[in-house]
C-alpha cells in the first residue's frame, strides 16, 4: 500500500513539473534569430524578409538579423542555412530557389528533407519585363522577335523554377535566345535597362525602379492571378503562355530536426504580422501578395510546385539529382 501511494505521489510531482515547466515552443527563441536570403538586397523576399524581421523581433524579444548570401543558383544560400545546424537560423526563400534544382544540378550539396516548411508568407509577383526601347508591347510580339533575330536576344531569370521552365520553353517552341546568368539579379534589372539583355523574369520589386523610370516595360506576370497592383497587366496564361505559369512562394524553413510545436509557434507569430495592415500595403507595394501559411500548407504549396517541374524533367529526359558527399 505504501508503495502504491509513494508511486502515486511521484507521478503526480511529475505531472506537476511537466505542467509548470515551459515547452520548448514557449521559450524559443533564447537568442538572436538568423534569417538567411539567398538572394541580394532589394529582391522582392529581401523587403518581405526585413520587414518581418523588425516585427518578429519584437514580438520574440530577440534581435532577428538577415544575411543576404547569393549566388551559385540559391545554393549558396541554402548551404549556409543547411551547415549551420542551428534552430535559430532560419532560411527565408521563395521555394522556386530550390524546387527544380534536382533537374538542374547533377549534384547537390543538400537534401530536400533539410528544409522543413515552416510558414508560408506571400507569392511574390513574378514579372516578365523587357526594354522599353524595344518596342515590345506583348509576350507573342517578344518571342515573334525572337525568331526573326534568332540567337540575338539575352534574357536573364531568378534561380529555380523560372530559369527550368524557361529552358524547356524555348527548346519546345524551337525558340534560340542565349542565357546571361548573373550573381545578384539586382545587376540583370540594370542591364536590361540598358538594352544588354531584352527579357527578364523574375520578383516585380528588383525591376519595378526600372518601370517607373521608363527604362522598361512590364508585359506579364507569371502568376495564377493577376497583380493588385497592376490590374491591366495579363497573366502568361491570359497572354496565351500557360507553360510559363507558376506562383513565386516565398516563406520561411527550418532545420529538420526542428520541433514541430516551435514550427508551429513561428508560423502562428509569423500569420500574425501578416494581418498588419501596413505590412499587407508594404509588400503589395513592392510586388508581393500576402499568403500566410503553416508549415502543412507551406508544404502542400510547395508540392504543387514541384509536380508540375517534375513532370517537365521527365519529358525531356532529366533524371534526378544525387546529393554529393
Amino acid at each position: 500500500m505504501l508503495i502504491r501511494l509513494a508511486a502515486a505521489a511521484i507521478c503526480a510531482g511529475l505531472a506537476f513539473m511537466a505542467a509548470a515547466s515551459p515547452s520548448a515552443a514557449q521559450t524559443w527563441p533564447t537568442r538572436n534569430v538568423r534569417f538567411i536570403v539567398p538572394l541580394g538586397p532589394g529582391s522582392g523576399v529581401d523587403i518581405a524578409a526585413r520587414l518581418f524581421a523588425e516585427r518578429l523581433s519584437t514580438r520574440w524579444g530577440k534581435p532577428v538579423v538577415v544575411e543576404n548570401r547569393p549566388g551559385g543558383d540559391g545554393i549558396v544560400g541554402i548551404s549556409a542555412f543547411v551547415g549551420a545546424h542551428d534552430d535559430h537560423t532560419l532560411l527565408f526563400t521563395p521555394s522556386s530557389t530550390f524546387v527544380a534544382h534536382p533537374f538542374l544540378h547533377d549534384k547537390l550539396p543538400y537534401d530536400a528533407a533539410d528544409l522543413a516548411p515552416i510558414a508560408r508568407v506571400s507569392n511574390t509577383v513574378v514579372a516578365i519585363v523587357v526594354p522599353s526601347a524595344m518596342k515590345v508591347g506583348s509576350l507573342a510580339e517578344l518571342f515573334a522577335q525572337a525568331r526573326e533575330r534568332s540567337g540575338k536576344l539575352n534574357w536573364a531569370t531568378a534561380t529555380g523554377i523560372s530559369d527550368f521552365l524557361f529552358e524547356s520553353f524555348l527548346k519546345n517552341a524551337n525558340l534560340d535566345m542565349s542565357k546571361v546568368p548573373y550573381r545578384d539579379t539586382v545587376q540583370a534589372s540594370t542591364d536590361l535597362a540598358e538594352g544588354r539583355i531584352q527579357f527578364y523574369w523574375g520578383a516585380l520589386a528588383i525591376v519595378r525602379p526600372q518601370i517607373e523610370a521608363g527604362k522598361a516595360k512590364l508585359i506579364a506576370v507569371s502568376n495564377s492571378a493577376r497583380a493588385p497592383d497592376e490590374p491591366d497587366i495579363p497573366t502568361v496564361t491570359e497572354a496565351g503562355y500557360p507553360a510559363l505559369a507558376f506562383d513565386g512562394l516565398a516563406g520561411l524553413f527550418g532545420p529538420r530536426d526542428l520541433a514541430a510545436d516551435i514550427r508551429e509557434r513561428i508560423a502562428a507569430d509569423v500569420e500574425a504580422v501578416a494581418a498588419d495592415p501596413f505590412i499587407v500595403a508594404r509588400l503589395v507595394s513592392t510586388g508581393q501578395i500576402v499568403n500566410p501559411g503553416g508549415p502543412a500548407e507551406f508544404a502542400a504549396s510547395i508540392e504543387q510546385q514541384r509536380a508540375p517541374v517534375a513532370a517537365i524533367a521527365k519529358e525531356m529526359g532529366i533524371k534526378p539529382a544525387t546529393r554529393s558527399q
